[in-house]
C-alpha cells in the first residue's frame, strides 16, 4: 500500500524532504519593539491634533507606516 507521495511527486526533481519547509516564525522582540515605537508616534500625533491638524495627520500617517512594517517584522 503506498502513501500516496510517492505516485504525486513521482518524476519530479526533488525528494520528500524538499517539500516539508522549516516553518518560520516572526521575531515576537521585535515585533513588541516595533509596536511600542508606533504607540508612541501615535500618542505624539494625537497630542499635536488641536493645536496643528496638519503636523498631526504627518505624524499619524507615518504611525500607520510603522504599522505595516510591523506587521513584516
Amino acid at each position: 500500500m503506498s502513501d500516496g507521495l510517492n505516485e504525486a511527486f513521482k518524476g519530479m526533481n526533488f525528494n520528500r524532504e524538499t517539500i516539508i519547509e522549516e516553518e518560520k516564525y516572526p521575531d515576537a522582540k521585535l515585533h513588541q519593539i516595533t509596536s511600542f515605537i508606533k504607540s508612541g508616534i501615535r500618542i505624539v500625533g494625537y497630542g499635536f491634533l488641536p493645536f496643528n491638524l496638519a503636523l498631526a495627520c504627518g505624524i499619524l500617517i507615518i504611525s500607520e507606516a510603522v504599522g505595516i512594517i510591523e506587521e513584516l517584522v
